[in-house]
């Protein structure tokens, strides 16, 4: 497999597959400062050394600390480092998440955006869809990419993305504008979007999973750790590498706060998972 899972167009970027979700950096509950500042630094910093070239972040992580950090560190940014951030929630005081999604709320957030990030334009921001308790749920979205679009033409808003969607959400959005990247939850257990993988790969429009290993059974949970075992990897380096060789249009987030699990999974990118192997995988989402 190619360094870093190979690239993929994202917007108008070329990024290595492999990318980096700078949510765990906050404190419990994305909530708070980092438990350790000074890694949650050198983390970002050997991000930048392994070749990751796409950072994917938010200003309520934190709120507003994760995006501080990544300025600190990585400021002045390599020319080819993508910042992609999320839009559509913000944090109460005690930290629950709550929609905010007007018109001039989104304005707002990417304004935040690019004063903690230090920017003077968001490259990607997905438009984080907050209609079901968790899950995606059927709702209106048209006034709010509506409101995305009107950032666009103002110039603080280069590319439009969409997270936690529908099929029929993502069908929408793209009727609209040009969409630049699906975010949706997807791993070997939960494969409910393979249709829409599929659709997006014939667009040549990334695909960005997250909880890679969220919501699995025991019985998955142990089917996962007997492949790994016998390829001599842990199960996240697994679940990455298939995610990689499901289909090209994958880019990965795997978050992480710690420099020791980041080269743990930046590794995944270079493991190779034979037919047998990839046969008892997908066995797991049957």
């Amino acid at each position: 497999m190619e360094k870093l899972g190979g690239t993929f167009t994202l917007g108008d970027r070329t990024v290595h597959r492999m990318g980096y979700g700078a949510m765990q950096l906050a404190g419990p509950g994305v909530f708070g400062p980092p438990r350790n500042r000074d890694e949650a630094l050198a983390v970002l910093r050997e991000t930048i050394e392994l070749g990751i070239d796409h950072i994917d972040t938010s200003d309520y992580y934190g709120p507003h600390s994760v995006n501080r950090l990544i300025r600190e560190a990585l400021e002045p940014y390599p020319a080819g480092l993508v910042l992609v951030t999320k839009l559509g929630a913000r944090r109460s005081e005690d930290g629950d998440w709550l929609p905010w999604s007007a018109p001039d709320e989104l304005e707002q957030g990417i304004r935040d955006n690019m004063e903690h990030l230090g920017i003077e334009a968001v490259e990607v921001a997905n438009l984080r869809l907050m209609f079901g308790h968790v899950g995606p749920a059927e709702g209106d979205i048209r006034p709010l990419l509506e409101g995305l679009i009107a950032c666009k033409e103002k110039g603080i808003l280069k590319h439009i993305g969409i997270s936690n969607a529908t099929p029929a959400q993502v069908a929408e959005a793209r009727a609209m504008t040009e969409i630049a990247c699906v975010q949706n939850a997807y791993n070997l257990a939960h494969r409910g979007d393979d249709a829409m993988i599929d659709e997006l790969a014939e667009a040549d429009i990334p695909y960005v999973p997250f909880f890679p290993l969220g919501g699995f059974s025991p019985l998955q949970s142990a089917t996962l750790d007997r492949v790994a075992a016998g390829l001599g990897a842990t199960p996240m380096q697994v679940a990455l590498a298939w995610l990689l060789q499901r289909s090209p249009n994958i880019l990965l987030i795997p978050g992480t706060s710690s420099r020791a699990h980041l080269r743990e999974n930046v590794a995944a990118a270079e493991l190779e998972l034979p037919a047998d192997a990839v046969a008892e995988l997908d066995s797991i989402g049957g």
